[in-house]
């Protein structure tokens, strides 16, 4: 897949260092074990688990926007319903990971956006590449990529992020809706990347479960808010796909959407670490004394309260009897232990 180069990067206030190009075949078997045999379709420990080196942080219009970088590793594609591997190239050096944020809550943002351009000496090396939007266990929603660079040495990063694709409400509704840049620096060194951690996980790989989120002071981790939390009333969590789909009933709709009666909200997210489930297609059937009331997509939508969910004006009313089907799956890359999980749901049934 001729979709990346490098990039390497780092914080304009922060000094860190990438891997290099060279060849690193004798560790690689040792980095990307066989993946389990008869893997569960859901959400499983992963056959190892790395450490990640933090390059820095720096803010760029509404947002905070972090790099860090880890080992190349496979990681799976998703067209539709079907997940396409991605496997190690033989130049690739390692794994690019970025995190943005809004940074007045410290929230972080789902973004589909975030594009890359790399420069060393005024040369252009990698030029308006994309990266893609991920989903790790221990790392959240972010976006990255394999990336290789042509040996050690400083290396000018610029970040481009674009506006939000959800509709966005409350506070959020006029944020989010620019294209900003965000420039970084590195020193680019092989021996930083090889000193990460990695370790092994015979006794838990291929169980039901996740490991832990990371723990990083100067970097927030995506989470969908408690269902308790949501404002509205809760009207349940049922799960299909392996997914948990927390559903709430709002009295008016969040500030900023238009239209008469109550809300209907829709938090998808992911067992275990209630990681948000972004770019995915769902929608409603609201059934009342044997007629339908409603039946239409939700709206990806980005709200301070609710975070990222899918929600339409539907006036739900106690009694009615609802459907959720998702039409199509998160649109999300996957590391390993979500590449099985979140692609073949059934309807789910509840009554408001």
């Amino acid at each position: 897949m001729d979709r990346r180069q490098f990039l390497a990067v780092g914080a304009t206030t922060v000094a860190g260092g990438l891997a290099g190009c060279r060849s690193m075949f004798e560790t690689r078997s040792a980095r990307s074990p066989p993946l389990v045999e008869d893997r569960p379709d859901a959400v499983y420990v992963p056959t190892h688990v790395e450490g990640m080196e933090m390059v820095g942080t720096t803010e760029a219009g509404d947002y905070g926007v972090a790099l860090t970088y880890s080992f190349p590793h496979r990681f799976w594609l998703l067209d539709a319903d079907e997940t396409n591997r991605v496997e190690i190239r033989g130049e690739d050096s390692a794994h690019l990971m970025s995190v943005v944020w809004d940074s007045e809550t410290g929230t972080v943002v789902p973004n589909s956006s975030v594009r890359a351009t790399v420069e060393r000496d005024g040369e252009t090396v990698v030029g308006d590449k994309s990266l893609w939007s991920m989903l790790s266990q221990n790392m959240g929603v972010h976006a990255g990529d394999n990336v290789s660079l042509d040996g050690d040495g400083t290396y000018d990063v610029t970040l481009e992020i674009g506006p939000v694709s959800a509709r966005r409400t409350g506070t959020f509704a006029d944020r989010f809706d620019q294209l900003v840049e965000a420039s970084f620096t590195v020193e680019f060194q092989q021996s930083t990347l090889e000193d990460l951690s990695f370790e092994l996980l015979p006794d838990r790989q291929g169980e039901r479960g996740a490991v832990e989120s990371m723990d990083m002071e100067m970097l927030p981790v995506a989470r969908a808010p408690d269902p308790e939390a949501i404002p509205g009333d809760a009207i349940g969590a049922p799960s299909t796909g392996d997914a948990t789909l927390a559903v709430t009933r709002l009295s008016t709709p969040p500030e900023g959407i238009d239209g008469e009666g109550a809300y209907l909200a829709v938090s998808p997210r992911t067992p275990y670490n209630s990681y948000p489930l972004p770019f995915m297609s769902l929608s409603a059937t609201l059934t009342r004394d044997g007629s339908e009331a409603f039946a239409g997509a939700l709206e990806p939508t980005f709200d301070p309260d609710l975070g990222y969910h899918y929600g339409a004006v539907a006036d739900p009313q106690a009694g009615d009897e609802l459907t959720l089907s998702v039409d199509l799956p998160p649109q999300i890359a996957r590391h390993e232990g979500y590449e099985t999980a979140f692609l073949s749901f059934e309807d789910v049934s509840l009554t408001v």
